[in-house]
């Protein structure tokens, strides 16, 4: 698959005028079907417009004590120690429980490799946010570093939503929406939580409400929600996301959906590296590896965007660029190869040798955060 396929949605991002009224988003006709679709009944809720967001769950002690009893409703999930999901394993292991004796064995055959993909197909929901803490921590104990979340959901609960994404950035996550997935309404803040953003599907937003409202008026509705948006924009500032997402939401009915477009997600800080994480990042490997090496692995981005980069070239001509590029710049870096530039390439974690590129995620994003590899990193509600 060409560059052009993969990449264009995610390099050239341009600020979309949001006054295209006639066009918002810049849809085209399969989006809009998308939108007739979505006007189902359904909504992005919220639990209680009083309540601030839950903290995040500690994670359970070892062994099945301190974990309370748990399960996926409205969704399902599987484990896969592969980025590939054109070939035979698929989306990998499904998972049926989310107790320790499930979960610790269907990631163990990824500690090897340091890699495991979750593709998760489902509503946001307690459930889910109890997943996304129950493999983390696992992943932790089998010292597998790189993670990817594969999602494709519809949305459902915000402080559900707030908890795993909260989770999801205590841990490393890459979030992929991958072609012919959605991330839509809650499924947003969940993105929004991931180290890096890789967006292929469609993304859209829309009001939330609260099931519990007893508002008589505008007035009154508008006071019950006031408290969920400014919880929800401290949650945004803290994953580097423009809180301009939680006042785009106010404008959508909730029987509607927004398509956010490619230059909107990238305006927003929803497409790409995690701007927080990436200054925190930042900051670690100044002191773990030198400012010499920071000062060259920002070279080696700039001139991975210019040289690597252009627009038509194949995926694995993008990649091929960037490791002869990196010798140029002295990576990887014998103090500090996991957090030399395209590391996952090193130890052939991202491209199996069989696979067909558009089914990965791509190892690079966009020009600000070339340097980021994604795995370190549709029902609608």
């Amino acid at each position: 698959m060409s560059l052009k396929s993969w990449w264009l949605p995610l390099l050239c991002l341009g600020l979309a005028s949001c006054s295209q009224l006639e066009n918002p988003g810049n849809v085209t006709a399969a989006d809009k079907a998308v939108r007739a679709q979505a006007a189902d009944g359904d909504h992005m809720v919220s639990i209680n417009a009083a309540d601030a967001p839950a903290p995040v769950p500690a994670p359970p002690k070892r062994g099945d004590q301190g974990w309370p009893e748990a399960a996926l409703e409205n969704g399902k999930a599987w484990v896969s120690c592969d980025t590939d999901y054109a070939g035979e394993a698929g989306d990998g292991l499904a998972l049926e429980r989310l107790d320790r004796a499930s979960i610790d064995p269907a990631l163990a055959p990824c500690a090897d490799r340091g890699l495991v993909r979750v593709r998760y197909v489902g509503k946001i929901n307690p459930g889910f946010s109890e997943l996304v803490a129950r493999l983390a921590m696992v992943a932790d104990a089998q010292r597998i570093s790189k993670r990817i979340l594969d999602l494709d959901s519809s949305g459902g609960q915000v402080e559900a939503a707030i908890v795993a994404g909260d989770r999801i950035g205590e841990s490393n996550w890459t979030i992929w929406i991958r072609e012919g997935s959605v991330c839509h309404s809650a499924c947003v803040f969940v993105l929004a939580a991931g180290d890096n953003r890789l967006v292929a599907g469609k993304v859209g937003i829309h009001r939330m409400m609260r099931i519990s409202s007893k508002a008589t008026s505008r007035a009154e509705l508008n006071r019950e929600l006031h408290e969920v948006y400014d919880n929800v924009k401290d949650y945004l500032q803290r994953n580097g996301v423009a809180v301009g997402v939680a006042d785009l939401m106010m404008t959508v009915p909730n029987r509607s959906l927004r398509l956010l477009s490619s230059e909107e997600l990238r305006q927003f800080g929803l497409d790409g590296t995690n701007a927080v994480q990436d200054d925190l990042e930042r900051i670690k490997q100044m002191r773990k590896c030198g400012d010499d090496f920071v000062r060259r692995k920002d070279a080696f981005l700039v001139a991975f965007d210019q040289e690597c980069k252009r627009d038509g070239s194949e995926l694995e001509a993008v990649n091929s660029c960037g490791q002869t590029l990196k010798q140029r710049y002295g990576f990887p870096d014998a103090s500090c190869p996991d957090e030399s530039p395209l590391s996952e390439i090193d130890v052939t974690t991202l491209l199996p040798s069989q696979a067909p590129p558009s089914r990965e995620p791509p190892v690079e994003r966009t020009a600000s955060d070339a340097g980021q590899p994604p795995p370190d990193a549709a029902e609608r509600n």
